[in-house]
């Protein structure tokens, strides 16, 4: 036997869905404004933006040197990598992703030294190096990568570690969760 809901119920969700509506048309804004002006945050002074732009470049460049070194340097120096090492597989499937997560990180840091003077002056000499390493990913994954593609990966690392420092925005190791590397 079906079971009739209750008034009182039915009238809170009447109530609810009223509110919703009211509050999503009240923020659409009014229709004098143009498009491109409504899309483009503004109240963030110059300083505010320099100063999220170093904080974003120091996480991004931290994930991409955590995972570089937990998943890609410390394996291979403890031979992982070679031929009939025991988890080989798994081992290059992990420095695989980790060379892809951490090339898009560097991407990505470079994306936000632009947002600082001095930052981006550091960074600057350095987007060749990390062109560089776009194919590492797939070096990994396959197994083909060598002494100097690992020796390449780590002195990309180093080398946005020290443009961050002279910058004044210091780099620390930030190891990411094997989700976060899966994307």
């Amino acid at each position: 036997m079906p079971r009739s809901v209750p008034f009182r119920r039915l009238f809170m969700a009447f109530l609810l869905s009223c509110a919703v509506l009211m509050a999503t048309t009240a923020c659409g804004g009014d229709d004098s404004t143009t498009s491109s002006s409504s899309a483009s945050p503004t109240g963030t002074s110059s300083a505010e933006a320099q100063k999220f732009a170093k904080t974003r470049f120091v996480a991004n460049a931290g994930l991409a040197a955590g995972a570089t070194y937990q998943w890609v340097v410390k394996p291979y120096r403890a031979g992982k990598f070679k031929k009939g090492a025991d988890g080989r597989t798994f081992a290059l499937v992990k420095a695989g992703l980790a060379g892809g997560f951490a090339y898009n990180r560097l991407k990505a840091a470079t994306e936000n030294a632009k947002g600082d003077p001095l930052l981006s002056k550091a960074v600057a000499p350095l987007t060749a190096g990390i062109a560089s390493l776009k194919g590492m990913a797939t070096k990994l994954r396959k197994g083909e990568a060598g002494a100097g593609d690992i020796g390449a990966f780590e002195s990309v690392i180093s080398s946005i570690k020290d443009a961050g420092k002279s910058a004044g925005a210091e780099v620390k190791d930030k190891v990411p969760s094997a989700s976060q590397l899966g994307g």
